[in-house]
């Protein structure tokens, strides 16, 4: 009998754990859950799973239970997940992760593959979802004798569109909020037709791209931290176009751009007077001293916004201007602005959640007299509930099966991996297809010149 031990039971977890329940029943295996919360791990094991209150940081819990698994997930946050792959290193367990792979974790490879294990990471939704799909389409391009000149490639988790209607940045929270309000900090580096191109942080809102997607209608994108990293990961040297981004609803990136201008995003430093602080006075912290301008003429001003328009529509909307109290007692504008967003952007028992994902290949066609051709390649995911979320089913699924795989004895890469190759990421997306998760591909010539 194997077993199965999962770390973290938080909302991206629970079609994980649906998934996992259904296959230890069908194959008669076993499954732990813990987290910080009990309650919570035992009212997700629903009486089928061992539920208790785990910390990561006590290393004796973390061994024992760790020494009683076959495989470990780590749902956990993702720092600390080098904790939990140094415990499966020491007692020879494999692990699955969803997080990142970082040069702490990469540093693991050579005693992993020593000791026979398959760590597998970066394997949920983006990354996971976005690696198979587009290594599918490219080791296709590449199999068939042609030459992929440009890959883009964008993903957002978005609010359904029968709960876009009310709100006008038909946007809410589906995952981590802190990492929504720090998006993009830092320089965005990418590759467009042969150069290298870099946009700095308080520009990023303003390069945007429309992308339609049928069925589904217009997205704006904008791009990520770090596209370049990808040119190793998915053998891209000397590819002319690279570009990875981020989806939102058009308008989205404009309005955002504003808390952006006026320093509302910043980590760095901690604000006096928070427990005091309204709304308003957040606001207006970051404005001229005028005593006889109202905070929202005053941000018109500064920003050249009109004052009827779409923006300022957007922010009242957001209650940014309101007489509400923050209801923190300290923190940074990042930590504030989370907080007043949190009251709006918070998914309610009616709202659906969306992932969007879409793809764009350039290849030189070898058997088409060198012909330029292009294929599009999307994915929707809709959301049940706000427990089965669209980012629940497609962060969890993925890991569900890997997991699956890999105590199935299928998988004969050992080490630290991603799913870029085919042993994984074929079955996975094949089991996802099930699931009612399908790419739909269309693919489009360039006209010949001359």
């Amino acid at each position: 009998m194997k077993h199965i031990l999962l770390l973290g039971a938080g909302q991206s977890a629970s079609t994980l754990i649906k998934y996992l329940l259904a296959l230890c029943e069908q194959r008669g295996w076993s499954l732990a859950i813990g987290d910080a919360n009990a309650q919570i791990a035992r009212a997700k094991g629903k009486g089928k799973a061992r539920g208790f209150a785990f910390n990561v940081t006590d290393n004796t819990q973390l061994e024992q239970e760790v020494s009683q698994a076959d495989l470990v997930i780590s749902m956990l946050p993702a720092r600390f997940h080098i904790l939990v792959a140094k415990a499966c290193l020491k007692l020879s367990k494999h692990l699955v992760t969803a997080s990142y792979v970082n040069d702490e974790m990469r540093g693991l490879d050579d005693e992993a593959k020593q000791k026979g294990l398959i760590f597998i990471n970066e394997c949920g939704l983006d990354p996971g979802i976005d690696h198979m799909s587009a290594m599918k389409v490219i080791d296709k391009i590449r199999e068939e004798g042609n030459e992929l000149i440009g890959f883009e490639s964008f993903t957002g988790g978005l609010l359904a569109p029968q709960s876009e209607e009310d709100n006008p940045w038909k946007y809410k929270f589906t995952w981590n909020p802190r990492n929504v309000v720090l998006a993009g900090q830092g320089v965005v580096k990418f590759i467009q037709e042969g150069r290298y191109k870099f946009i700095p942080y308080h520009r990023l809102f303003r390069r945007t791209e429309i992308v339609s997607i049928p069925k589904y209608g217009e997205f704006e994108g904008y791009a990520n931290r770090d596209s370049l990293q990808y040119l190793d990961v998915y053998k891209l040297r000397g590819i002319k176009t690279l570009y990875r981004g981020t989806f939102r609803r058009p308008g989205y990136s404009r309005a955002w751009n504003i808390f952006v201008q006026l320093g509302a995003t910043d980590d760095s430093y901690q604000m006096e007077g928070v427990d005091k602080m309204t709304h308003r006075q957040f606001i207006n912290s970051f404005l001229s001293y005028n005593p006889h301008d109202s905070v929202e003429l005053k941000l018109a001003h500064y920003l050249n916004l009109d004052m009827e328009g779409d923006v300022m529509h957007k922010l009242n909307w957001l209650g940014i201007f309101s007489d509400e109290l923050v209801g923190i007692k300290e923190g940074s504008p990042a930590k504030i602005l989370e907080t007043i967003l949190r009251k709006k952007w918070t998914l309610t028992p009616q709202d659906r959640d969306m992932i969007v994902m879409w793809h764009k290949f350039n290849y030189i066609d070898k058997s088409n007299s060198n012909r330029e051709t292009e294929i599009h390649s999307s994915m929707v995911a809709l959301g049940e509930n706000t427990v089965h979320t669209a980012m629940s089913k497609t962060v969890g699924l993925p890991l569900g099966i890997a997991s699956k795989l890999v105590l199935d004895g299928q998988i004969n890469a050992r080490g630290v991996l991603i799913p870029i190759i085919k042993e994984l990421y074929e079955p996975i997306l094949e089991e996802l297809r099930d699931f009612g998760f399908d790419f739909t591909e269309s693919c489009l010539l360039t006209p010949a010149m001359g």
